[in-house]
């Protein structure tokens, strides 16, 4: 499968909405492009050129929804300015999603926005991304939060999505209270969670739940697993993840990735790489159909 994946585009996988935003469900993730290493570490900043090649490579592979978040920096680059640079003046199907609720200050440590702050982390990445208005915004939850309450912060954001500043709103590692709690103030059109091979029940509940309600499933960390920040493989690899690998000639990144397309027409992927030939290789894996029992054998 991967020696004939560069004439696979992201298409391939199929499309879903985004509100009134068609998507195709291979998109793009911006999290790893500022640095060479771990995601958000504070290491070496990646190569600029390189890492503009990628984002413009994805445009040309079909790519139409690019996940990020001003937060996504290193001490030399941010995945905003350089999603700006390269992709603007922006082609008129391409959907960029952020997030807001958590910062870094500028050597890098967290800080969460108070409701009252979370205008100020928007008109940021407007600033960054050189946007009049957003077209996706998640309001991202801590993980030691997922039992609080997001009506203030919820509530501010959809005040901002009156005032036109954002197009439509999402929720990013939230609860199933919580996401009720946020759809009784505005409509949500995606929840971005933690999900992929070896999730509990619950969180494959969650995902069904999405999809009863329309709304789109977008999973972080699908393909890194256990790995999370630091990224595919620098966890061990499951046999059953490898078995299924050798079956197609694929790699196991395109499994998970495969795995994770199979899970409902709803769920999206936001595969991020600073490397072009992982990039092609993500792509490529919406091509990958898996039987019935290597879907079990997967998910078993």
């Amino acid at each position: 499968m991967t020696s004939s994946s560069e004439t696979i585009d992201a298409s391939v996988a199929g499309t879903w909405k985004l509100g009134d935003l068609t998507v195709n469900r291979i998109g793009f993730g911006a999290m790893r492009l500022p640095q060479n290493g771990p995601a958000l570490a504070r290491g070496d900043s990646s190569d600029r050129g390189r890492a503009m090649r990628v984002l413009r490579r994805a445009v040309e592979l079909g790519v139409n929804h690019i996940d990020t978040a001003a937060f996504y920096f290193s001490p030399l680059r941010s995945a905003n300015e350089l999603i700006n640079s390269a992709l603007a003046p922006y082609i008129d199907d391409l959907v960029i999603t952020t997030k807001v609720g958590p910062g870094r200050d500028p050597s890098g440590e967290w800080v969460w926005a108070d409701p009252d702050q979370l205008r100020g982390q928007v008109e940021e990445n407007l600033r960054q991304l050189g946007r009049d208005h957003l077209d996706v915004v998640n309001l991202r939850i801590a993980r030691d939060h997922t039992s609080s309450s997001v009506a203030e912060h919820f509530g501010a954001l959809a005040d901002l999505r009156e005032a036109g500043l954002i197009r439509h709103l999402g929720m990013s590692n939230t609860s199933p209270a919580q996401l009720a709690e946020a759809r009784a103030i505005a409509p949500v059109v995606c929840v971005q969670n933690m999900y992929g091979i070896g999730s509990p029940p619950e969180h494959h509940a969650l995902l069904t739940h999405c999809g009863e309600q329309g709304i789109a499933f977008v999973p972080f960390y699908a393909i890194a697993g256990a790995g999370r920040e630091a990224g595919a493989g620098t966890a061990a690899e499951s046999e059953a993840v490898l078995t299924v690998a050798r079956n197609h000639g694929a790699t196991p990144t395109q499994v998970r990735l495969a795995w994770t397309l199979h899970q409902g027409p709803h769920v999206l992927a936001i595969p991020g790489t600073g490397n072009p030939d992982h990039l092609t290789e993500n792509v490529a894996a919406g091509a990958l159909r898996l039987t019935a029992d290597e879907l079990a054998l997967l998910t078993a």
